[in-house]
């Protein structure tokens, strides 16, 4: 009895090392299957991922010939007007051709474009074109300015608003006082608030495309609105516009060399700050402005004293607007002022437009010296 209840444990307990040697294998094998499974998705997953790498360009390829370049033979039929926006890029412009029928596809039209070295001087505006045309006759034609429908008006920088009236007016054969009444409509109902309904300066200076069915009114709310894209451009806050279209247009007006005109917008900045205790300018710009003489006229000093709203001769601070249309430079030049302490400058050659700047008012009288000997020169 001893022996046997002596072997039965050793039994047992072999029993349950070879169960949990089976086990073993199984948790062995089904590792294995689970690994091997693996292997075979990431296999097949790059199977397929080579082969689309092989396919794709098939595919493409036959996308590519579906969407062929069609044309029509031309050379069209009717008559359509199509506007091409400023910027237009050539698919931009594929796009409104197709919409008017003008070509059969975007791809012939962009096709024609890029094979034409002179398509990149397509002007935006309104063009009147036949309907179904051929894509290279269309750009040709495009290119060559023959279709184009529109006039264009060129407003020159340092522009007055009245010299613009006057150009708008002549462009659109029309009489300066309906553009005049165009212009207090626009003053009223479309100027930011903060122009006080003064045109002045808020008529950029710039190339217009004028559409053939546009009014004065049109014309000068484009004009409008590019002051305000520009000052938008640079950051400018609304209320503080009127102000700096008033100091970039005694900038535009008072000097003539590009690399004056941050000197220049100094010496307003310091004028209205420390130079004198009046805080007047003293600028003869805004004197021959309010006087309504050209801006390039020579103020005698009886006028400097004559008793208008523009003279900053004798009424501190900046005048109650600007005084011409002034340029993106002049605007530039006002927002980033050159630094240091001048005060007084003067130009000494009209013809050449050399402007002396100098602190002290003593340096300046001399400079005026030197302006007094070329007006005596050059009489």
């Amino acid at each position: 009895m001893t022996d046997l209840f002596n072997d039965a444990p050793e039994s047992t307990r072999a029993r349950r090392a070879s169960a949990r040697l089976r086990q073993a294998k199984r948790r062995a094998q089904r590792r294995r299957n689970v690994v091997s499974f693996l292997v075979m998705l990431v296999a097949l997953a790059l199977l397929v991922g080579g082969g689309w790498v092989l396919v794709r360009p098939l595919l493409d390829g036959n996308e590519q010939a579906s969407e062929a370049p069609t044309d029509y033979p031309g050379p069209g039929n009717g008559e359509v007007e199509v506007v091409i926006e400023e910027g237009a890029s050539g698919g931009e412009m594929a796009t409104v051709l197709v919409e008017a029928d003008v070509v059969a596809s975007r791809t012939a039209f962009v096709n024609a474009f890029n094979a034409n070295p002179d398509a990149a001087g397509i002007q935006p505006g309104t063009h009147v074109l036949m309907e179904q045309m051929r894509a290279e006759d269309v750009v040709a034609a495009m290119a060559d300015g023959s279709t184009l429908a529109d006039s264009r008006i060129t407003i020159p920088e340092g522009w007055r608003a009245d010299q613009i009236y006057a150009r708008v007016a002549e462009r659109l054969e029309v009489d300066v006082a309906e553009v005049e009444e165009a212009a207090a409509s626009v003053a009223t109902d479309y100027l930011p608030d903060v122009a006080e309904g003064n045109m002045e300066g808020w008529l950029a200076a710039s190339t217009y495309n004028v559409h053939p069915d546009d009014t004065a009114t049109d014309v000068l709310e484009r004009m409008v609105d590019q002051t305000i894209d520009l000052l938008d451009s640079m950051d400018v806050a609304a209320e503080e516009r009127q102000d700096v279209l008033i100091k970039a247009s005694i900038v535009e007006a008072e000097v003539i060399l590009p690399e004056d005109r941050a000197r220049a917008a100094l010496v307003i900045e310091n004028r209205l700050d420390f130079c004198n205790e009046s805080g007047t300018l003293g600028m003869d710009s805004t004197v021959a402005y309010g006087l309504g003489i050209s801006l390039t006229d020579v103020v005698s000093q009886g006028q400097s004293g004559e008793d208008t709203p523009y003279n900053t001769h004798e009424n501190p601070g900046l005048p109650p607007g600007p005084i011409n249309s002034p340029s993106r430079e002049s605007i530039e030049a006002t927002l980033n002022p050159a630094e240091g302490d001048l005060c007084y400058f003067v130009t000494i050659d009209l013809d050449t437009g050399e402007t002396r700047f100098s602190e002290t008012l003593t340096e300046h009288n001399e400079n005026v010296l030197l302006l007094r000997e070329w007006q005596a020169e050059n009489s």
